[in-house]
């Protein structure tokens, strides 16, 4: 497989770059950046990796904001915290943060799915997809688009624009462990459009939790609580299929495939 790796003045230009963006250089630093098959995207490996054992794969979707090919709008607030040294050792895995130019299409999840297959010591086990708005809508997508390669998803307020048709075939995804976020007073992406979704998970036993951020709307923090969690949070699950835990990065390492 053909990746290339950006090293040299250009990289270091990146850093700059992004650091003037808001991005803390040693964060950039720990997510190297490649290229493979015209798609950029941002890698963290596992702190302390060891090639004996086996680690999670942790897919960051960005939303509309992170669309292009810089390869650096794609790091979200999320990352950044994902980064931290103490959540790194509490959670080892593999962070991979592509990006692209339009909606997350089945291209996409291809090429993922290559980049993810070449890593070292990964448990195919543990593929995790997460993502807001755009990035939540493609979390859905993927999910969708292959119903048994994922180990969980979580999709933030990525139910689609209001004019956007219904995308999500729920029978499909019923037995996949999600869990959703979205603020109530969402102007973007409606969030009656997400607990429709709920409604018809609990309908047939599905597996799925859904956070509603009470009084928040679209952008800025909403994000960042999905992995940080939040005093205005309301969760609700589907059915007793759901794993009740609390924190979100504990329930999502909690998950795995059976075989």
């Amino acid at each position: 497989m053909k990746k290339i790796v950006c090293f040299g003045l250009l990289f270091i230009a990146t850093i700059q770059i992004i650091k003037a963006q808001g991005v803390e250089a040693n964060v950039l630093e720990k997510y190297e950046p490649y290229v493979y098959d015209e798609m950029s995207y941002r890698l963290m490996k596992p702190a302390g990796f060891d090639k004996n054992k086996k680690y999670p794969v942790m897919l960051s979707l960005h939303g509309a904001g992170g669309k292009g090919s810089d390869n650096r709008k794609q790091l979200r607030r999320w990352n950044e915290y994902l980064a931290k040294d103490e959540i790194r050792e509490a959670y080892p895995c593999y962070v991979l943060a592509p990006q692209t130019n339009g909606l997350w299409n089945n291209e996409d999840l291809s090429k993922i799915k290559l980049i993810i297959k070449d890593l070292e010591s990964i448990d195919m086990s543990r593929i995790y997809v997460l993502g807001h708005s755009m990035g939540g809508h493609g979390t859905y997508r993927f999910i969708q688009f292959d119903t048994t390669y994922f180990a969980a998803a979580a999709p933030s307020a990525g139910s689609g624009l209001a004019t956007t048709e219904p995308f999500v075939e729920v029978s499909k995804i019923k037995h996949i462990p999600i869990w959703v976020f979205h603020g109530d007073k969402d102007p973007k992406c409606p969030y009656e459009k997400d607990v429709k979704i709920f409604e018809e998970m609990k309908d047939i036993g599905g597996n799925m939790k859904f956070t509603t951020w009470v009084g928040d709307k679209h952008g800025g923090p909403i994000a960042l609580k999905m992995v940080t969690g939040a005093d205005n949070g309301i969760t609700q699950v589907s059915s007793d299929l759901c794993d009740k835990e609390p924190i979100f990065l504990k329930w999502l390492f909690n998950q795995k495939k059976s075989k």
